[in-house]
């Protein structure tokens, strides 16, 4: 069985590294904070000490923060050589910056995908994220079976570039959701209606995508004054919501609501809510009100 590689363990690498070991394949693992490699390491996960080490993996899996952490990530597998080996980038990027990044990958003599995914760590445990997938028809075949054992679905959407797009236009909804679900909320002001009876009938209806539908009681919480941990926090949202901005305006093209919410997650990161659930933009803005 291939051994597998993966560059970056938080949340989602570890997570990734869990599943993966569950499921019966061998697992190398690299971060750059090497003490961060704990959870992949106590899962049974072999630990890189460097880029060298994890470029004899035959497959690498990238999870990181941003472009620059990967394109470092991937200077480095190159220097190394990767000649044969197959490359999937899972961050969140611009699409531009995928193809930059793949490449590179290529030019080394290595396959390339890049498949951003949705959910977060409980459905990564549970082979249940939604796979978007960017790269050549041959490539992406060769990334297909391992990434069935984290996707309840992946889709081939394109080359390189593609599932990066797709995947800026699924979390576009859910960052201007929060912003939404404020005014929403902001309508039941002065009825004596319980947020928890307010959120559950919302959730139970059109007017409830599946973060409320999952997280119901997190936001009831967050509503009652109790800022809650996020699994993908309103500074990932914040991250995210400023690619999509970024990637439309460079082809001309204006998100007037993004555009608003945006102003919504500067005063939040500027009140220290990065880390917690997006609700707690809700709460902010309704606070506000």
């Amino acid at each position: 069985m291939s051994m597998i590689g993966i560059a970056g363990t938080g949340r989602m690498g570890s997570a990734f590294a869990r599943r993966l070991l569950e499921t019966g394949h061998a697992v190398t693992v690299w971060n750059r904070t090497q003490e961060h490699t704990g959870q992949a390491a106590e899962a049974g996960a072999r630990v890189a000490p460097d880029l060298a080490a994890l470029a004899a993996c035959d497959v690498i899996l990238i999870s990181l923060t941003d472009a620059a952490a990967v394109h470092a990530v991937v200077d480095g597998l190159v220097a190394a050589g990767i000649t044969g080996r197959l490359v999937v980038d899972m961050s969140t990027l611009l699409p531009e910056e995928s193809r930059a990044i793949g490449a590179k990958v290529t030019a080394a003599g290595a396959d390339f995908v890049d498949c951003p995914v949705g959910g977060t760590v409980a459905p990564a445990l549970k082979g249940q994220l939604l796979g978007m997938a960017g790269g050549t028809e041959a490539a992406f075949e060769r990334a297909k079976p391992i990434l069935e054992k984290l996707c309840r679905r992946v889709e081939h959407l394109g080359p390189v570039g593609t599932g990066a797009q797709m995947k800026l236009a699924i979390n576009l909804p859910l960052a201007i959701y929060w912003q939404t679900l404020a005014e929403a909320m902001a309508l039941l002001k002065g009825a004596g209606i319980p947020a928890e009876t307010a959120i559950s009938l919302i959730a139970d209806s059109s007017a409830g995508p599946t973060v409320l539908k999952n997280r119901a009681q997190v936001v009831v919480d967050t509503l009652d004054g109790k800022d809650q941990p996020g699994t993908f926090d309103i500074a990932g949202l914040a991250k995210d919501l400023d690619l999509a901005l970024r990637f439309a305006a460079a082809g001309v093209e204006t998100l007037p609501l993004s555009e608003a919410a945006k102003a919504s997650y500067e005063r939040a990161l500027a009140q220290s809510l990065g880390r917690f659930d997006g609700a707690s933009l809700t709460r902010m803005l309704l606070s506000k009100a």
